[in-house]
C-alpha cells in the first residue's frame, strides 16, 4: 500500500464522519457553567495534543443531554476556533462523553484507513500548522471554520505504519505528560509548604513594592526580531498552565534596560491577557537556573519581579507570587475589553504576607529540593520535546520509518512509496 495525500474533508466523506463547530454562545451561556458536572473542552484546555483540566468548565446533565450532538468520542480531534487556531487536542477514553465547548471545532474522521492518533500528529506538523494559520480568516484575530478545516491537506502512510508512528511518538508524549504531572505535584507541595508556614508563623503584611523591584518589559517592533544572542520572553514563552517555556523565545536586537533583563531565579509576571478571562494576568513563573539564552529580555506583556531586599528570600517570594490570593488580587485590578491589562500600581500596592527572615530561611531550605526537582523535570521535558519534534516530520514524511506495531524506536531511513 502507498502513502496518500488527502484532505480532512475527503476523510470525513470516506468515513462518514463529521467536522462541525461547537455550540454557539446562544446555546451555552456563562451562567450554565458550574464547578461540578460534565467537563466542557474550551480553547484554553487544548494543550500539546492533549486536554488540560486546569480551570476546566463543567455543566449539569441536562445541558449535556440538550447538546448531545457535541458530545466527544474517543479519537475526536478538537480545534480552537479563534486566536491560536493551529492547536488541537486528541480525545482519549478519559475525555469520552465530555462536551466540545464554545469556541472549538470538532473533527471526527476515521475508518479502517485512519488511525486518529497518527492523524493528530500529522495535523501538528509545522507545515500543516502554518497552512492552517495562513488560511484562517480575520485580520485582527485569526478565525478557523469548517470550510478551512475540510481543505487541510494531510499525508498518511498505510494504517499499519500509522499505528507504529503513533506508538513511537505517543511513548514520548506519555513521558512528557508524566513529567508535567510530577512537576505539577511538586509545585503543589511547595504551595502546601507555603500555606503551612503562614498558618504556623506570626504573619504581618507589607506592600510588595517595599520589598521587590518590578520593571515593565520592553516595547518592541517586528523589525527588532532578528537573529541575535539576545532573546525576548513573551506571553508565548509563558506557559498559562504553570512554568516557563524556553522554546517560545524570539531573537531580539532592539534596545532594552538592564532592569528589563530576566536573570535565572527572577520572576516574570503576566500583565496582559488576550483571552478576556484574566486567565493569565497575574500568573508568575520563575526563570530556571539554566535558562538557555545569553540575555533574556522581558517583553511589554510581562513584569520583571525580583527581591529588592536581602531580607526577602527568593523561595518565599515564589510562594507569594504563586499564591492564589495574589492571582485573585491581580484579576480584580485588570481593565480593558479585547485585551486585559493589569493596573500599573497593582504589584507595588499588593499587601503581601510577611514572616521573619529566619522563618523564610527554614522554609527556603525545605522547598529548595522541590524547586530543583521541578527544574530537572522541566529540563528533561525540554529534551524529550525536542526529540519528538525532530522525529515528527521525519516519520510523517517517510524519510524515517518504524517497523509495523513497533513498541520501541526501531527506526530506519527510507522514503515513502509515491509520497
Amino acid at each position: 500500500m502507498t502513502w496518500r495525500q488527502v484532505t480532512l474533508g475527503t476523510l470525513e466523506l470516506e468515513s462518514g464522519g463529521v467536522i462541525q463547530t461547537g455550540p454557539f454562545g446562544s446555546q451555552l451561556h456563562a451562567s450554565d457553567y458550574s464547578t461540578t458536572g460534565t467537563p466542557v473542552v474550551m480553547p484554553t484546555n487544548i494543550r500539546g495534543l492533549r486536554v488540560s483540566t486546569v480551570g476546566i468548565a463543567r455543566v449539569s446533565p441536562e445541558h449535556v443531554s440538550r447538546l448531545s450532538r457535541h458530545k466527544l468520542q474517543v479519537g475526536d480531534i478538537v480545534y480552537s476556533r479563534r486566536g491560536d487556531v493551529e492547536k488541537c487536542a486528541l480525545i482519549t477514553p478519559e475525555e469520552a462523553g465530555w462536551l466540545c465547548g464554545t469556541g472549538c471545532l470538532l473533527v471526527r474522521v476515521g475508518g479502517a484507513k485512519v488511525d486518529p492518533r497518527c492523524l493528530a500528529y500529522a495535523l501538528s506538523l509545522p507545515d500543516t500548522r502554518n497552512w492552517i494559520s495562513q488560511h484562517a480568516v480575520g485580520a485582527t484575530m485569526p478565525n478557523l471554520n469548517t470550510e478551512v478545516l475540510r481543505e487541510v491537506p494531510v499525508l498518511l502512510p498505510p494504517v499499519d505504519e500509522q499505528l507504529s508512528i503513533a506508538a513511537t511518538l505517543g511513548a514520548l508524549d506519555d513521558k512528557i505528560e508524566s513529567n508535567r504531572r510530577s512537576s505539577a505535584f511538586a509545585s503543589q507541595l511547595v504551595a502546601a509548604e507555603f500555606q503551612f508556614l503562614l498558618a504556623n508563623s506570626e504573619v504581618s503584611e507589607v506592600p510588595l513594592g517595599d520589598v521587590v523591584e518590578s520593571t515593565k518589559g520592553v516595547s518592541y517592533k517586528s523589525a527588532d526580531l532578528r537573529p541575535s544572542r539576545t532573546s525576548l520572553v513573551t506571553l508565548k514563552s509563558f506557559d498559562r498552565y504553570g512554568g516557563y517555556k524556553r522554546e517560545g523565545l524570539k531573537q531580539y536586537v532592539g534596545p532594552y534596560k538592564r532592569s528589563q533583563v530576566l536573570a535565572p531565579g527572577d520572576f516574570a509576571v503576566a500583565q496582559t491577557d488576550l483571552t478576556q478571562g484574566a486567565e493569565v494576568v497575574g500568573r508568575a513563573v520563575r526563570v530556571p537556573p539554566d535558562a538557555s539564552a545569553d540575555v533574556l529580555v522581558a517583553s511589554l506583556d510581562l513584569l520583571v519581579v525580583r527581591p529588592g531586599t536581602d531580607h526577602l528570600y527568593p523561595e518565599f517570594l515564589y510562594g507569594v507570587l504563586t499564591d492564589e490570593v495574589f492571582r485573585q488580587f491581580c484579576r480584580s485590578r485588570t481593565s480593558g475589553t479585547t485585551v486585559l491589562h493589569l493596573a500599573g500600581d497593582a504589584i507595588p500596592t499588593y499587601n503581601a504576607p510577611w514572616v521573619a527572615p529566619d522563618l523564610q530561611a527554614s522554609y527556603a531550605a525545605r522547598v529548595q529540593p522541590l524547586l530543583s526537582r521541578i527544574d530537572a523535570l522541566n529540563r528533561e521535558e525540554l529534551a524529550l520535546t525536542a526529540l519528538r519534534d525532530a522525529l515528527l516530520p521525519e516519520l510523517l514524511s517517510g524519510r524515517m520509518r518504524v517497523s509495523a506495531y513497533a513498541d520501541s524506536t526501531d527506526l530506519t531511513d527510507d522514503e515513502p512509496e509515491n509520497a
